[in-house]
């Protein structure tokens, strides 16, 4: 097929967008794969931890590249550059979303939903009063 051609064919389908229909595609993914049942809550934040530490090289990445740029303005017009800032976000986006996915299948393996966690941990958070500084501390205002 040409390049030509493939610009007009239309982009493959994807799944819905709203998290509960990813949700229980995850969970049918991984209950084919006999994640679940044959996984643990357990084993699951194991993996978790493991996607978090590709998460965390994916933000240093992008750290050391957003300083690289404000020491140099100049790289915006770098392709090796713009390529490394691309792949950065790629590998931050790949690892965010397998960190997701462990979420996912832990918490039914534990029985939760993560949807109430978030719920639960955001009605936890509203109210706190203060704000992150350039260190990126948290600094609480005093009650």
């Amino acid at each position: 097929m040409s390049e030509q051609s493939s610009i007009h064919q239309p982009p493959p389908k994807r799944e819905p967008l709203d998290f509960r229909s990813l949700e229980m595609s995850v969970l049918r993914w991984a209950e084919a794969r006999r994640i679940i049942p044959n996984s643990s809550p357990l084993a699951q934040s194991t993996k978790t931890l493991e996607e978090s530490g590709e998460l965390l090289e994916a933000a240093a990445r992008l750290k050391l590249l957003g300083l690289l740029f404000r020491n140099d303005p100049s790289l915006i017009k770098d392709e090796f550059f713009a390529q490394q800032v691309a792949l950065a976000r790629a590998a931050f986006k790949d690892a965010a979303g397998d960190v997701l996915v462990t979420l996912i299948n832990g918490c039914a393996l534990a029985d939760v939903d993560l949807v109430e966690c978030l719920r639960d941990a955001y009605e936890e958070i509203k109210d706190r009063k203060g704000t992150m500084n350039a260190a990126g501390v948290f600094v609480k205002e005093a009650s």
